[in-house]
């Protein structure tokens, strides 16, 4: 695979903003990246249903061309999604012995590679559910498989309106216009993950550039690509072993910069130059959720062998372990999987993987309630999503869950559907997206 990006664009203009930045309205009425407009799962204009079932409230229901876990991104009226498809014949080898040994007590252990897949970066519209068009960035068999409730397609595209940027991992960062056309691809490196669960991270806007975070049993990288061209503009080793999380961008005394959580340390770097700014230890094995930022603080959460919720002030440098910086800090009741959500002054986390919801004060980290229990969910992999003083938990068996956005834990709702979500759900105006293993859904009041 080479890079590409010689390829003509025409007539752009370059502006270096954040990709974060909801100014334009464009941007606000769309969800740019996995979590939202401000990649922190609020949906600012949402006012999706409370209420839906297979027979009520379903404005259009679609099945999917392809597998994959990852969440849709939405420019106005096209919505893109990535898949892996089975192409040509497939055997049934027994599975490898996974990276860094198996996982002792639940017997989990990496589905099988049997043969090639078609990784599909794919667009439809967002009003009917109708496929736009299908573009497959590369072919290959996968050096090593995934979890067995995974899949080779997890990491969520990210658009600003003008090009989508889709990772398929060790299978490479493509670049598409919104109509398609492929702009430039890079290659990344193969990677080697902790008990071949699969990949997993996203990529993340930054101004002009496109962040790729590759933590896994080798050498570990952050590597910046500029986003109209596929160069590699800077790249940074990192010591750190294998996480999912997708980093998050933020502007801090007017400079970008990419934070990261992992195991070994979270790290703030500098997006124009990769330089590392901070890092601070606290998170647990097999970090996966994505930090969010508010009130002068990023706010990081782990959950796998202990737990971690961390509220560190933005403006450091060096090591800020143990520091002042560290605001506040809680160490029970925190999510393995779902990433936090940051909603007004009040904080959102899951414990593990279930749906016990926990609530604190963004600016205190006091407790305004802990573990309550949403009941007839059993699994929660997809992160919360708030808009309109409610917030939707959506279940990996089919039932999303919604609750008010308050002191008081208030259950309003649980949704019953005919498929199971690991994607989070998507929220534009008056409709919410769920993509489950099957099908794409579109919810809306009838």
């Amino acid at each position: 695979m080479r890079n590409t990006g010689l390829i003509i664009l025409f007539g752009l203009v370059i502006t270096a903003v954040s990709a974060f930045d909801v100014a334009a309205a464009s941007a606000v009425d769309s969800w740019p990246t996995w979590r939202g407009p401000n990649a922190d799962g609020i949906a600012p204009k949402g006012n999706p249903p409370v209420s839906w079932s297979e027979s009520k409230n379903i404005k259009w229901k679609v099945k999917l061309p392809g597998v994959g876990n990852s969440t849709p991104v939405v420019w106005g009226d096209k919505m893109f999604l990535t898949t892996s498809v089975r192409v040509g014949e497939h055997t049934q080898p027994a599975p490898s012995a996974p990276a860094g040994g198996r996982r002792r007590g639940r017997g989990f252990h990496s589905a099988p590679v049997s043969g090639a897949y078609a990784f599909n970066l794919v667009c439809l519209d967002r009003l009917t559910g109708a496929v736009l068009w299908q573009q497959t960035a590369t072919e290959a068999v996968p050096h090593e498989g995934h979890h067995p409730t995974g899949s080779f397609s997890s990491n969520s595209p990210v658009t600003d309106g003008e090009f989508v940027w889709a990772s398929f991992g060790s299978r490479g960062l493509y670049c598409y216009d919104l109509d398609g056309r492929h702009v430039w691809s890079a290659d990344l490196m193969e990677m080697q993950k902790r008990m071949t669960f699969g990949e997993g991270s996203s990529p993340a806007q930054a101004g002009d550039k496109i962040i790729v975070v590759m933590d896994h049993q080798g050498q570990s990288k952050i590597v910046a690509f500029n986003k109209t061209t596929g160069a590699k503009v800077w790249e940074t080793d990192r010591d750190e072993v294998t996480t999912w999380s997708t980093p998050f961008v933020v502007e801090v005394n007017g400079s970008l910069q990419v934070i990261t959580s992992a195991t070994g340390l979270s790290r703030a770097y500098d997006a124009e130059t990769g330089a590392l700014l901070w890092q601070a230890g606290g998170m647990t094995l097999n970090a996966i959720p994505t930090p969010v930022t508010g009130f002068g603080h990023v706010y990081l959460t782990s959950g796998f062998r202990g737990h971690a919720l961390q509220a560190i002030k933005l403006g450091g440098s060096g090591d800020l372990s143990a520091s002042a910086a560290i605001s506040w800090q809680v160490n029970e009741n925190t999510p393995y999987v779902a990433s936090p959500l940051l909603y007004d002054d009040r904080i959102y986390v899951l414990a593990d993987r279930s749906a016990t919801v926990s609530c604190y004060n963004a600016r205190t980290g006091e407790p305004l309630y802990e573990r309550q229990r949403t009941e007839g969910i059993r699994e929660v992999y997809a992160s919360l999503v708030g808009a309109s003083g409610k917030i939707y938990i959506a279940g990996r068996d089919g039932d999303v869950a919604v609750i008010k956005h308050s002191d008081a834990f208030e259950l309003l709702a649980t949704n019953k559907l005919d498929d199971g979500f690991d994607a989070s759900p998507v929220v534009i105006g008056d409709e919410l997206y769920l993509r489950g293993n099957t099908y794409l859904y579109c919810i809306a009041e009838e």
